[in-house]
């Protein structure tokens, strides 16, 4: 009589999935920062980025992250090391999958300006105008209405996080 063997339990030291980025997509993320298109990210870009967010960082906290970023001590970001920062998963670059909810909700913080748990299309066209994107209040209803799932205009942080899935 043969046996049929039940297959293995799942493994509980699994590695997490990845959240690697196709080089096309960090060609994209970093021109955004590479504001004067030289190929590499200064202090001044990375400040002005992250104020743009919202983001206001100390001169001690800039330092610290152009250090953790530039590899080869040349004062600059270049795009290699740009890439090679993003996808670590040591939890000090943007890879790290352990503080994946966290950095979720630190970037829908950016967009939920009056703090009430939702992005509105006005607090979505701020941001995004402060980006340097063209796009009018009708463009971000629409942008908000293909990830509202419950109807209220407006993105709650559970609709963000899957549409960041």
């Amino acid at each position: 009589m043969a046996t049929t063997k039940s297959p293995p339990p799942p493994s509980t030291t699994a590695s997490p999935p990845s959240r690697r980025l196709p080089l096309d997509d960090l060609r994209k993320i970093f021109s955004t920062f590479d504001v004067n298109s030289d190929g590499k990210i200064s202090s001044l870009e990375l400040r002005s980025i992250l104020e743009s967010l919202g983001t206001a960082t100390t001169d001690s906290e800039l330092a610290l992250m152009m250090t953790e970023m530039d590899s080869n001590s040349d004062g600059f970001v270049e795009f290699l090391e740009f890439a090679e920062f993003y996808n670590r998963t040591d939890g000090k670059g943007f890879g790290g999958v352990e503080d994946e909810v966290r950095e979720l909700k630190e970037a829908f913080d950016v967009y939920d300006k009056d703090k009430n748990g939702k992005i509105s299309p006005k607090e979505l066209l701020a941001v995004l105008k402060g980006l340097g994107e063209k796009c009018d209040l009708k463009d971000c209803k629409r942008m908000i209405g293909e990830v509202d799932v419950d109807g209220d205009g407006q993105v709650n942080f559970e609709e963000f996080k899957k549409m960041m899935a």
